[in-house]
């Protein structure tokens, strides 16, 4: 009863979106004579939904009308089958199933449909597939074609929907690694026909990393023509926009500025409630509970001199691109962690497993725990395992460690902010602001974590702390772009209904996020918000 009651009301949401995403973009037709003597803005998004409206897909259209009610033309780059396997349509059971393009195109249609639509197809290249025969992975990932490093380019997007870091050479991962990259040329062809006919002033895409996005921004870079990408911000409703690449989240940030008493209450605040778990990333939960320390656990704990966590990520995490610097991949930090713990028995090793990688429908198909077990850890006295499903709280473990080891996780940056020295394996969104000790090589990393585990005392510099509270405040009251006059909830998590707002909300000076963002791509703004605070 309670699944018909859902499916009932779902469908009532399905019927009020597209009426409401067509009645603006039918007033925004109707009363929008728009400026053709100024550069247009070209908007795309083809990998962050199928159907439906998720928050990357409701932030890319919101962007789009404000550009329009700011008097410029916009052109939405729409796919029409034009991809002969997709990112999102490979999650849905076999990857080598078709995409599902016919609820895709209808809400493509849906959202597009206030501005002018260049729809693209897919068009195979015949001397391209016969460059692809017979190749093998390793072989696949260096494929320039073109000039274009389409390998590369689709690389990230074939981790992602595989789930995995080291891709295995077998059929089903070669034929999609071949249609991913028969894909991107097809895209870039196509993106390129239409910069031939239009020169913009700017192309906006979500993320940037999955290969759609990926071809259309670089064919758009290599033009000289800007790129702002824009991912979801860790406030609820929130983005980040930016020229630079979105999921490393760059930030400039004054040398001189510093938090007032009100700025600071305000993020004590958020912290107050993040240290509880009570917090959402896209619209998900991820601690559905947050379980304090077990007395078996501090018990076994108290037989070591030391409590070291080392906190893992999601292996094919879009991230991960970035993060990879010091090591190839983070499985290899792990083995280095495991051989530290070897000759360092006085102090427990507590590796904690992401809660993400076991998320319904995103399991990791190359996982902390799958590698725990070819290790054989549980013989290994000094390193306990928590697993993903496991609601331990790791912010109590922070707080009685004597430093923590991280890859490129966010809670490195909360453990700055407790105030414990933090060594960070790999690139994260707040390594380059001074906030952890973020070594330039593995030898250095291996220099870095001996001189922690043998000193007798850590105290870290007092700035790791202030840069850290500096960094997360920017970006969770700066370049949180929220969005929360304009989307509510949807029974779906990760999408969103549109809220009741008029056009003329969206109109410049009615509102500041909308004009931040309007400034951020007709003026080269920086897409900060100002605070009250």
């Amino acid at each position: 009863m309670k699944f018909l009651v859902k499916k009932f009301r779902m469908g009532i949401q399905r019927l009020q979106l597209f009426f409401r995403v067509g009645k603006l973009n039918r007033g925004i037709s109707a009363g929008i004579n728009p400026n053709r003597t100024k550069k247009p803005v070209v908007f795309f998004n083809a990998s962050a939904r199928l159907e439906g409206l998720n928050l990357n897909a409701a932030f890319n259209l919101i962007a789009s009308w404000g550009i329009q009610l700011a008097g410029r033309e916009v052109y939405h780059f729409a796919c029409r089958s034009g991809l002969s396997r997709c990112v999102l349509g490979a999650g849905l059971g076999n990857p080598t199933d078709p995409p599902p393009c016919q609820g895709c195109i209808q809400y493509t249609n849906l959202f597009t449909s206030g501005a002018q639509q260049i729809w693209f197809d897919f068009h195979p290249d015949s001397l391209l597939d016969d460059l692809l025969e017979g190749k093998s992975v390793s072989e696949l990932e260096k494929i320039v074609y073109q000039e274009r490093p389409l390998g590369e380019l689709v690389l990230t997007s074939l981790r992602w929907i595989l789930r995995r870091h080291h891709l295995e050479n077998d059929p089903a991962t070669i034929f999609l690694f071949r249609e991913f990259i028969r894909s991107a040329h097809s895209i870039a062809d196509e993106f390129s026909s239409f910069l031939d006919k239009i020169d913009p002033e700017a192309v906006v895409i979500f993320n940037g990393l999955q290969y759609p996005e990926a071809a259309v921004a670089w064919v758009a870079k290599n033009r000289g023509i800007r790129v702002i990408t824009h991912e979801v911000n860790l406030q609820p409703f929130s983005a980040f926009f930016t020229e630079g690449q979105a999921t490393i989240y760059p930030l400039d940030i004054p040398e001189d500025f510093r938090l007032s008493p009100d700025q600071d209450q305000l993020l004590d605040d958020y912290l107050e409630k993040r240290f509880r778990g009570d917090f959402k990333m896209a619209g998900v939960k991820f601690w559905s509970e947050m379980d304090h320390l077990p007395a078996s656990f501090l018990e076994y704990a108290g037989l070591y001199q030391h409590l070291v966590p080392v906190f893992t990520n999601v292996i094919f995490d879009t991230s991960q691109a970035h993060a990879n610097t010091i090591f190839s991949q983070m499985f290899e930090w792990l083995d280095l962690v495991v051989e530290t713990a070897d000759r360092h028995p006085e102090s427990l090793f507590v590796i904690r497993a992401h809660p993400d990688e076991m998320r319904a429908g995103k399991s990791s198909q190359e996982s902390v725990t799958s590698w725990a077990e070819k290790k054989a850890l549980e013989d290994q006295p000094n390193i306990l395992l928590i697993n993903p499903d496991e609601t331990f709280s790791s912010y109590e473990l922070i707080q009685r460690s004597k430093f923590c080891l991280v890859y490129n996780s966010s809670i490195g940056l909360e453990a700055a902010l407790l105030g414990k020295a933090v060594l960070c394996a790999g690139k994260a969104r707040y390594t380059p602001y001074n906030t952890v000790i973020y070594p330039d090589s593995r030898s250095d990393y291996q220099i870095n974590l001996e001189k922690l585990l043998n000193s007798p005392a850590i105290d870290p510099p007092p700035h790791f702390r202030q840069n850290a509270r500096k960094f997360l405040f920017f970006q969770l009251f700066r370049s949180a772009l929220i969005f929360k006059d304009y989307l509510k909830d949807h029974l779906t998590p990760g999408y969103v209904q549109l809220s009741d707002f008029n056009l003329e909300d969206l109109k410049p000076g009615s509102s500041k996020l909308v004009d931040v963002i309007v400034n951020g791509i007709l003026n080269r703004k920086e897409f900060l918000m100002e605070t009250d605070q």
